[in-house]
């Protein structure tokens, strides 16, 4: 079923986030209009595993990768790379956001050890040691998408607990582009809550 609920998303997640410094020459197309934060020829990638849980709007596993980015003078994001197992949060991320997601099929084990094949290949996998409790660590942030040949925002708010963890990740395929990096800093996620949109008019 591809029906999927109206905007803003009201969410429940755990997840394993990691941000690294890649070579802006490295990095996928970015939607016109925004440039990404870089410095000395180096841009900020996010990648994450996220297992959105239930008590949200929707229960799923979502595998991304992302680009800090500016849009004009807002900081933010732009997802370059997503896939879920969830056929309505694709038919939703994609028409009201813009945002680019595809199918995959997850395993997640264990306090967090997770992988995403597309077609019968792993594409991502990774080992977050351990899920402790960690401190509360509120945060805002702004998708930046392609929607019907336009340029939209769509704002993020999201409350949880973190703490700085190792993260093992292997990426292949779509995600090579990130490989040769070294993770910069690494954290897991839990008890979070999200709130995605509604999209900025």
């Amino acid at each position: 079923m591809d029906g999927y609920p109206p905007e803003p998303w009201n969410l429940r997640a755990r997840a394993c986030v990691s941000l690294w410094s890649v070579d802006r020459d490295r990095l996928p197309a970015l939607p016109v209009g925004v440039r990404p934060l870089a410095l000395r020829g180096r841009a900020v990638v996010a990648t994450a595993f996220v297992d959105y849980l239930p008590g949200g709007v929707l229960t799923y596993r979502e595998l991304l990768a992302a680009v800090a980015v500016r849009g004009g003078t807002r900081p933010g994001v732009s997802i370059t790379h997503i896939w879920v197992d969830s056929a309505a949060s694709r038919a939703g991320g994609r028409e009201l956001w813009g945002i680019p997601k595809e199918m995959a099929e997850f395993e997640v084990a264990g306090d967090f050890t997770a992988s995403a094949r597309v077609d019968g290949e792993v594409v991502a996998s990774v080992r977050c040691a351990g899920l402790p409790s960690g401190v509360p660590a509120p945060a805002w942030a702004s998708t930046w998408q392609e929607l019907g040949g336009e340029l939209v925002r769509t704002p993020l708010r999201v409350s949880g607990r973190v703490r700085p963890v190792r993260a093992a990740w292997r990426l292949s395929g779509p995600l090579a582009w990130v490989t040769g990096a070294r993770p910069l800093v690494s954290v897991a996620v839990t008890d979070a809550r999200l709130r995605f949109g509604p999209r900025a008019r």
